[in-house]
């Protein structure tokens, strides 16, 4: 199973939760629990160390969209946060080890 699209959609989902609530920590628990689920994929599938490397970026791409959102706006920012966590994703876990037939 391919994870770039939780790993990215759950800083969609995230933000979209809590912009809606209000209630920033319930976005967090959205993302808490899909980088979770993905990193236990990422674990089995490309290694502790790649797992690790994917679970910074997760968390770099969000710090950074909270810092460049004051000239993005919000959801640019968070868009951005997104693409470049699917990419990320997609290069060190989805895509090489889809090819070679391991369980994702």
């Amino acid at each position: 199973m391919l994870t770039w699209p939780v790993a990215s959609g759950s800083l969609m989902v995230g933000f979209a939760v809590a912009a809606a609530t209000g209630i920033r920590p319930l976005g967090a628990i959205v993302m808490i629990v899909a980088v979770a689920w993905c990193a236990r994929r990422w674990l089995r599938a490309a290694g502790l160390g790649r797992t690790v490397a994917l679970v910074l970026v997760y968390v770099a791409a969000f710090v950074l969209s909270h810092l460049i959102a004051d000239t993005l706006s919000a959801w640019p920012s968070v868009l951005l946060a997104a693409t470049v966590t699917g990419l990320a994703v997609w290069a060190l876990a989805d895509a090489a080890h889809g090819r070679a037939g391991a369980p994702v």
